[in-house]
């Protein structure tokens, strides 16, 4: 999916909704346990519900790989449900890749290309030669870690660094951390139409300072509802003259009832960010 098809799809459905699939088997409602394949059952019937409201999905690949193969099996059955109902949605696999060269190949292969996912997360710890596979496929996207939102993100990527790497983009300042150096440096391996960088919703204060860094990139957002992530303060700090937002939410939508009216109550979640979303994007674009 190209930039713009992304920013046609968030205009006509008023929305940056990302619903995160992060399918876990022992938290699904017991009536589907009987079902052949009742991960897949449970997100088809998530992606039924949702697919009005939002403008992309986002399953987390380790709900899918404890499964061993059969949960492989229902992460293909789920990719190929969207691709062939869901033309429209921007498909994330939250994977967090990154080794060296030949292995990224693989792991862009296997998702970009098998799976044929529009994107993928990727971690870029190991530097320049982990990520670029991953930005060899046209139309495709790479979405690099940049300052999460769990907590544990101050060990690292809060860290402040004695000096620098000067860029035509960024000046000297008083205080520089890791995760600034992770962008100057990652966006001169791709460009604003094929990486997007993750930024946590519990960060929203930050956003500011990144959108001097990166002010036409996408960020792919976590963290708002369950983690207590703050929509509005987002999309104050976060907001470009083409949205720049996809503002994902998993356990709030898909865990939204644990009874037969699981699809019923995740519409409504779903629905309710959509019509706050359609404000700020009328308020801010």
């Amino acid at each position: 999916m190209t930039r713009t098809e992304l920013f046609e799809n968030i205009k006509r459905k008023q929305s940056f909704l990302c619903v995160g699939l992060d399918t876990d088997i022992t938290k699904i409602p017991k009536h589907l346990l009987t079902a052949e394949d009742p991960i897949f059952e449970f997100n088809k019937q998530i992606i039924d519900a949702t697919k009005e409201y939002c403008v992309a999905y986002k399953p987390n690949s380790a709900f899918y790989e404890s499964q061993g193969v059969k949960g492989w099996v229902s992460l293909e059955k789920t990719i190929n449900y969207i691709n062939e109902t869901c033309k429209d949605i921007f498909t994330i696999a939250d994977a967090k890749r990154g080794d060296i060269g030949n292995t990224s190949a693989m792991y862009a292969k296997a998702f970009l290309e098998t799976m044929n996912f529009d994107s993928i997360t990727v971690s870029p710890y190991m530097g320049e030669d982990s990520v670029t596979p991953f930005l060899r496929y046209k139309n495709k996207w790479v979405i690099v870690l940049a300052l999460t939102s769990n907590k544990g993100a101050d060990d690292f990527q809060m860290k402040s660094l004695k000096f620098k790497v000067q860029s035509s983009k960024v000046e000297a300042n008083d205080e520089y951390y890791l995760f600034e150096e992770v962008i100057t440096t990652s966006m001169l391996w791709g460009n604003e139409d094929n990486m997007m960088y993750v930024v946590g919703a519990t960060q929203a204060e930050t956003l500011f300072d990144i959108r001097e860094l990166i002010p036409e990139h996408f960020l792919l957002v976590p963290g708002v509802g369950a983690q207590g992530g703050s929509l509005s303060m987002v999309a104050e700090y976060g907001m470009n003259e083409q949205c720049g937002l996809l503002v994902n939410s998993s356990r709030g939508i898909i865990y939204a009832s644990e009874g037969t009216d699981f699809a019923e109550k995740a519409s409504t979640e779903a629905k309710n960010l959509q019509i706050e979303m359609k404000q700020l994007l009328e308020e801010y674009l």
